[in-house]
């Protein structure tokens, strides 16, 4: 089962220019490698089989015949094997010459599709050579012995994606074929290229295939002519790019001298599910009036499959500079929400519990912020430390100690008798520390934060993350409820970023050392009384597993639509030796277990500002059913092995 992968590759072959036998011999041990390796489709670049810096060689019989001898050739090595190759050679049609990019699978020619704009720069004047793809009628041409489709609108359906082709120029156009073609269902575009190099084009190159990848919601292979080519006057670098809906999977090195190929996995089932959501593609996939040319390739037997590409281990938490990046554009708009609330409620205090922990922290720095923006006082932020049965040394001082260093009001009130009292009333052990125990003290919490923003005019303001929301790691009516929530769509994993972020960014050091500390402090509610030592012994991760695989899990349930066997799948790559296969299993299937049993408490979750493309809001984001059944998905999770 490949769970929706297709296994590509762009190949970049060392050539001799107008010497088509010795260019399909190079060309034939890539695709012999790449069947070796499980390639399904491999892209060449463009007019390979005779290298693109041929001149006016091209008007040369001997040349347009020992291009097709070539073809001949490769046609009869992949008789027996199973991958698709796309390669580029010269192809006489109606009495001109069209540059086009042949498909060939098992010894038959599948189709031929020309390029339809032809370059007109001082290094290149394609129009000397070639006529446009456009200005032709489609039809059938006899070359290598078989009458062959030749069509600028033409798609290739395998049993696991649809592809369609395009060749270099046409990518720069101001509106690709490849447009057309993703529109008509082709998951992947392969693009056979004949790229020289200038300074400052690659990084234009990228732009414009993230960019094209992106706009299409589709895979795009990349594989642009290198070593051999004609350097009389420009060079070409051997360029090889993969993208996946604006996202780079692999690239190749520039300059090299000998061949190359680069191969990835590209998740069709990923651009598909994003598709269905996305209604406009939709609504412009409407508008297309022609339809493709659709070309059913060999059916072949599936072989054993192996994911080979780089699955980022923590995907809501970017690296480097992107992760300054990323928390500053986080933390702007979560205060920039904060402090519309507050200028529409004309609230002159906010309320936020602070435990010491990372969440309450994030809250309160995220206050801070919205007040420094909208130049009020920070005494107007209340923050209440509410000690209980399990609260340690260690997160009481760095709540108290924060709230200090930030110049905020301070107000401590002490949960434990009124608890007392709540189980005498309700007939409750206090030495039986089961959920009514720790609810309890959770409820008695949020209640005196909402009487104390009535007695201040203002509002409570929320401290639970994403993550919990998912899990439901959280008290109905108690943590679970505020009246602005600014944590809402931040996972636990960003959380703790988040909070380091502030810490190094901040000028005092007293406080940065204090944001550290919670940084580094163990992750608990804090609802069981700590050890002898003082120690905290309730440690949410114990209990409900770690919050990097929840968050893995989280992003790919909510942002793609998968399914458990393959985050199963990306979960073994992703974490490789961080966690053994048991141990993702156990906690994959307590995430859909909690995933649908707790959805009761985001139905009703008070307002909350969206950072990300993930959100559990019920009022957009996530519609589900409170009681709506997860046997399926535990099912699947029962069969992983």
């Amino acid at each position: 089962m490949n769970h929706g992968f297709v296994k590509v590759a762009a190949a970049v072959p060392s050539v001799k220019v107008a010497d088509p036998q010795y260019n399909v011999q190079q060309i034939e041990s890539l695709v012999i490698q790449a069947e070796g390796k499980g390639i399904e489709i491999i892209c060449l670049p463009e007019l390979s089989l005779t290298a693109y810096s041929c001149g006016d060689l091209f008007g040369q019989q001997l040349l347009l015949d020992e291009a097709e001898m070539a073809l001949i050739n490769l046609m009869n090595t992949t008789r027996s094997l199973n991958i698709i190759s796309i390669v580029g050679l010269p192809v006489p049609y109606r009495g001109c010459l069209l540059n086009c990019a042949a498909v060939v699978q098992r010894g038959k020619i599948l189709g031929l599709v020309p390029k339809t704009f032809l370059p007109n720069y001082r290094e290149f004047y394609e129009k000397r050579w070639f006529q446009s793809g456009a200005d032709v009628p489609e039809g059938t041409v006899l070359i290598c012995g078989q009458q062959v489709t030749v069509s600028t609108n033409m798609l290739f359906s395998t049993p696991s994606c649809t592809f369609g082709v395009e060749i270099c120029e046409d990518l720069w156009a101001p509106v690709p074929p490849s447009s057309k073609l993703t529109l008509q269902g082709a998951d992947i575009i392969f693009n056979l290229s004949a790229d020289n190099d200038l300074v400052g084009k690659y990084t234009y190159l990228q732009n414009l295939l993230a960019q094209q990848s992106a706009r299409c919601i589709c895979g795009y292979v990349y594989s642009s002519c290198g070593f051999g080519e004609s350097t009389q006057d420009v060079v070409f670098s051997g360029k090889g790019l993969i993208y996946e809906n604006g996202v780079l999977l692999a690239e190749a090195k520039r300059h090299q001298f000998e061949a190359q190929m680069l191969e990835t996995e590209i998740d069709v089932e990923r651009l598909r599910g994003q598709r269905r959501l996305n209604t406009t593609f939709a609504a412009c996939a409407a508008q297309v009036r022609r339809p493709a040319n659709i070309v059913e390739t060999e059916r072949v037997p599936a072989r054993p499959f192996s994911l080979t590409r780089v699955i980022d281990a923590h995907p809501f938490v970017p690296t480097g500079a992107r992760l300054d990046e990323r928390c500053q554009e986080i933390f702007d708009i979560q205060t920039e929400g904060l402090a519309k609330r507050i200028k529409h409620t004309n609230a002159e205090t906010v309320v936020v519990g602070i435990s010491g922990g990372l969440d309450s922290t994030l809250a309160l720095l995220v206050c801070v912020g919205a007040f420094d923006r909208l130049g009020t006082n920070r005494r107007g932020i209340v923050g209440i430390t509410m000690p209980g049965f399990g609260t340690t040394d260690r997160t009481y001082t760095n709540a108290v100690n924060l709230m200090k260093l930030l110049g905020i009001t301070i107000r401590e009130i002490s949960i434990k008798e009124a608890c007392i009292q709540h189980f005498n009333d309700i007939g409750h052990d206090l030495e039986k520390r089961d959920v009514t125990y720790e609810n309890s003290q959770a409820r008695e919490r949020t209640q005196i934060l909402m009487d104390a923003a009535n007695q201040m005019n203002g509002f409570v303001v929320g401290t639970g993350d994403l993550s919990e929301l998912a899990l439901g790691w959280a008290t109905y009516n108690g943590d679970h409820m505020s009246m602005y929530g600014v944590n809402a769509s931040v996972p636990k994993t960003l959380v703790k970023h988040l909070v380091a972020w502030v810490a190094e960014h901040t000028k005092d050091e007293s406080t940065s050392q204090t944001l550290l500390d919670i940084v580094d402090t163990p992750i608990s509610p804090e609802l069981i009384p700590a050890d002898e030592q003082g120690n905290i012994t309730q440690k949410t991760e114990d209990l409900v597993g770690p919050y990097e695989l929840h968050d893995f899990f989280l992003y790919y349930v909510l942002r793609w639509g998968f399914r458990p066997a393959k985050i199963y799948l990306l979960a073994r790559q992703a974490f490789g030796q961080a966690y053994d296969d048991a141990t993702i299993r156990k906690w994959l299937k307590t995430f859909c277990r909690r995933f649908f049993a707790q959805q009761f408490k985001r139905s009703c979750l008070p307002d909350g500002p969206k950072v990300g493309s993930c959100s559990l809001s019920p009022r957009g984001d996530w519609r589900m059913p409170s009681d709506a059944s997860s046997d399926a998905w535990l099912k699947e999770c029962d069969e992983l092995g």
